[in-house]
């Protein structure tokens, strides 16, 4: 199947609609807590490149990742290419950031096969998604709401599913959040209005949420940290010898008899 090339423009421009923004601005907090302590020299961003999701790292080279036709803007950094064919070299990347990037390729699981090949040991993928199982994602069953309040998204990963593909391809999962819990609404009004369904919503229903953001790390088995050789002190143990003493006759030289 071809990747999916019309998506990321209309996920793009969907961004900056209110329900755009604020989706938006609950990933950026989430993903920026999850790649803040990650370390390295290389971390790249697939997908969304006029987004910036690497800014609260601390990796000195970073790059955005993208097809020919997805929006970019001015920042230095960009990069040309398909999510399936990732032009790295096998475990160069320490850091990889995926803002929606598998629900619009047509393979996202080969997807998912190139990060893992090009991540190093111990390197992180931080990846965000729509959730099916949301009421966003249910409005595919309401008859003429998928239209009214569409959201650009051709295809949905769910988290189950992610898991079962980290699994496979030797990922570890580190952390996952949920949120998002407002309805779909086409103003900023209804947005305000419903703002109480936040808290109520991550507290009774925390896997309802619109959206996730999970990060995984990459485990590679048999794989042991050396850390340097310190060398240990040795005392010299002095050894004390037991000399037997023989025991000595004492004489009177007058009488010449032993005592």
């Amino acid at each position: 199947m071809a990747p999916q090339r019309a998506m990321p423009i209309k996920l793009a421009e969907w961004l900056e609609t209110p329900m755009g923004q604020y989706v938006r601005a609950w990933e950026q907090r989430q993903v920026d807590a999850m790649v803040s302590n990650a370390f390295g020299y290389h971390a790249i961003q697939i997908g969304l490149p006029h987004w910036d999701l690497l800014q609260a790292n601390r990796i000195p080279y970073k790059a955005w990742a993208h097809s020919p036709d997805a929006p970019f803007g001015t920042r230095a950094g960009r990069l040309i290419c398909e999510p399936e064919q990732l032009p790295f070299d096998s475990q160069s990347v320490d850091l990889m950031v995926m803002p929606h990037t598998l629900e619009w390729c047509g393979d996202p699981h080969q997807v998912l096969r190139e990060v893992e090949r090009v991540l190093m040991p111990e390197g992180r993928v931080v990846m965000t998604g729509f959730n099916p199982y949301s009421l966003w994602g249910l409005r595919e069953s309401l008859p003429g709401l998928a239209l009214q309040l569409p959201v650009p998204v051709p295809s949905q990963v769910s988290p189950t599913r992610l898991k079962d593909w980290f699994k496979l391809l030797s990922f570890e999962l580190d952390r996952g959040r949920f949120g998002c819990y407002v309805p779909l609404c086409a103003t900023e009004t209804w947005l305000q209005r419903w703002q109480f369904m936040e808290h109520a919503g991550d507290r009774w229903w925390p896997a309802g949420g619109a959206v996730y953001a999970i990060a995984a790390v990459k485990r590679v088995t048999g794989m042991r940290l050396v850390g340097p050789a310190w060398r240990k002190s040795k005392r010299r143990r002095v050894r004390r010898t037991v000399v037997p003493v023989a025991n000595q006759v004492r004489s009177d030289p007058d009488t010449d008899q032993a005592l």
